[in-house]
Formats: structure tokens, C-alpha cells, sequence
């Protein structure tokens, strides 16, 4: 199976060749398929929600005007081990196996639980029963650095007047011909310190920080394992963060943190036309069999340390959210 790496796209490349592993979940049924795609995949999408909203600062203190940092760093969400597996009866489908039956999500690293299908079809216009055996897919964890959903950014940082930055993080469209993916991201932080009257005076800074991010990530499947046509899957993130954030800014050690809000959604889709074969001969054509919604939110604070050597920082930090996030990167800063 070829995994294609997209700069600041690595995990979600990664990520969407698995789609290749979900198609068998398509023997499920069209209504079932969806459900436990949904359970396995959904870690990977609050991690990715969770990431994409950190790493946006490394101090509070705005730049002097047309002043700029570059940071390049990475985000890693951890996904709480209580989501490493799930319970296929949970999901309350009426054709999969009752029971204590569990399964690898995503993050985990167990094998796929093998699963037992019958379920009613319609084919040549009569209903048929179809049964087969398949096993969900495994989980990818050994490929995650600390069991972490990864987020890489790229971002630039300009100041403006009245004590503002705005902050930018893009990948054009890359890849090849079977997975392309771009991102694009906004930031606006407004430092406030000066408000609180004598605090301007001293090395500490508060400012309110706003960001929005969009990722999005088409895969082809030219190497489907079930036959059919114009098989692909497509991936969208929508998220934003609000934030007010607070650093001591001395010479060499930089001390930050924040308090705010994340949300996001993202939808996964699987297009295309995808032909079942179950036992006895019975055959079942699906066409854009997948098609999820993903939501996170929720409260977070962080805090963290930037080294500075002249224009060159090194900053790390962590935030208590659902997915707790380390982030931590590097940036050369100029005024």
C-alpha cells in the first residue's frame, strides 16, 4: 500500500491510505459501514481539530511594525486510551454481532476484530440475505509519534500598527496523482498589555488571539481492493481557536500561556462506485458509500517556555484540553 508524506500533510496522507483498509468495511452494509467507520476514524479527527489549534504563539508580545517571525513546529495531540478501541455494540446496529465485541480505533495498535455480516440486500429488484466474514482495519499507533495525532505548521508571523499581528500558515496544493492535499490558515493577535495601566511597565504582555484554519485532502484509490470505478476518498477540516494569552518576556527565557476555546468540524467521504461480493454469488453495488461528520470543542490552557538566542527561539508547550497537546517548534524572529 503506498503512503504518499504531503509537507505539513504527513499524517493525513498517512491517514487516508487507510481508506483502502475501510473498504472492506463496506461489506457491512451501507448503514452499518458508515457507523463503524465513524468509531474507528474519529479519534484522528479530533486529533487533528485539537492540532491544528495549537502552536499559533510563543509569546504575547506583538512585533514592531512590519516586524516578522518564521516558525516551523510540530503538534502532537494525545489520544486518552479510552478511545484506542471501541465496542461494536455500542454503535446500536441492528445486522453487526451483539456482545462485548471490540475493536482497534484508529489510534490503537490491536488487530481488527473479525466481524460476521448478514444483512438484507436488495438485488434485481427482491431481497436477498448476504452473508460474509471481514476484518476491520488494524490500528496505526506504531506510526504515530507518542501515540499522538501529529500536526505540522509552517506559519508566518507580521506586525502591523496598533500593537497587532497577523499570522498566516499555507501549503499550496502537493502531492501527486493519487493524494493532493493544501491547507490554509489565519491568525490576528491584538496586544491589550497597555490597558491595565502601570503593567505596561513591566515584562509581561497580554494580548487576544483568534485563529482559523482549513485543510483539505483528496485521495485517489487506484488500487482498490473491491472492484468498481472512480473510486476516491476526500477529506475537509474546518477549526478556530479564541484565546486570551500572557507571557514574561526577559532576556533569554520567555514564560507563556493561555486560556481560550477550540472547535472545529471535518468530513470524510468516500465517492465512487464500489461492487460487493458476498457469499453464494450475492452481489450489491454502492455508490458514495461514506459520507461522516466530525465535531470537537472545547475549553484549554497552556503553558510554555521559549528559549531566545538573539533572533533564534526555540519554544515548547502544553495544553489541557479533551486531547492534551504538546507543541513545540522552532522560529527565527526578526524586530
Amino acid at each position: 500500500m503506498k503512503k504518499v508524506s504531503l509537507l505539513a500533510l504527513l499524517f493525513m496522507s498517512t491517514l487516508m491510505t487507510q481508506a483502502q483498509d475501510l473498504e472492506s468495511i463496506l461489506l457491512a452494509a451501507k448503514g452499518d459501514a458508515n457507523k463503524l467507520t465513524e468509531a474507528y476514524i474519529s479519534p484522528a479527527m479530533k486529533g487533528l481539530i485539537y492540532g491544528m489549534n495549537s502552536g499559533w504563539y510563543h509569546t504575547a508580545k506583538v512585533h514592531k511594525k512590519l516586524g516578522f517571525d518564521i516558525a516551523i513546529g510540530l503538534n502532537v495531540s494525545m489520544v486518552p486510551s479510552e478511545d484506542e478501541i471501541f465496542t461494536i455494540s455500542n454503535l446500536e446496529s441492528v445486522n453487526l454481532p451483539s456482545g462485548t465485541v471490540t475493536s482497534s480505533t484508529v489510534a490503537g495498535s490491536r488487530d481488527g476484530a473479525m466481524l460476521n455480516v448478514s444483512t438484507e440486500v436488495e438485488v434485481n429488484g427482491s431481497t436477498q440475505t448476504a452473508t460474509t466474514t471481514f476484518q476491520m482495519p488494524s490500528g496505526i499507533s506504531e506510526d504515530l509519534p507518542l501515540n499522538a495525532v501529529p500536526t505540522p505548521a509552517v506559519q508566518l508571523s507580521v506586525g502591523l500598527p496598533y500593537k497587532i499581528d497577523v499570522m498566516a500558515r499555507f501549503v499550496p496544493e502537493v502531492g501527486d496523482e493519487d493524494v493532493k492535499g493544501s491547507l490554509i490558515g489565519f491568525g490576528f493577535k491584538k496586544e491589550i498589555t497597555s490597558i491595565f495601566g502601570t503593567l505596561d511597565r513591566l515584562p509581561l504582555h497580554v494580548s487576544l488571539l483568534g485563529a482559523y484554519t482549513n485543510m483539505k485532502v483528496n485521495y485517489k484509490m487506484n488500487e482498490s481492493a473491491i472492484a468498481g470505478s472512480n473510486q476516491n476518498a476526500k477529506f475537509k477540516l474546518n477549526s478556530y481557536t479564541v484565546q486570551a494569552i500572557g507571557s514574561l518576556n526577559f532576556p533569554i527565557i520567555n514564560i507563556y500561556g493561555g486560556i481560550g476555546y477550540s472547535a472545529g468540524s471535518s468530513n470524510l467521504r468516500m465517492l465512487g462506485q464500489y461492487d460487493l461480493e458476498y457469499d453464494g454469488n450475492v452481489s450489491v453495488t454502492l455508490d458514495d458509500p461514506i459520507n461522516l461528520d466530525f465535531d470537537a470543542s472545547g475549553f484549554r490552557t497552556t503553558i510554555g517556555a521559549r528559549l531566545s538566542l538573539g533572533f533564534f527561539k526555540i519554544f515548547a508547550d502544553y495544553t489541557l484540553q479533551e486531547y492534551n497537546t504538546i507543541s513545540g517548534g522552532i522560529a527565527f524572529s526578526f524586530r
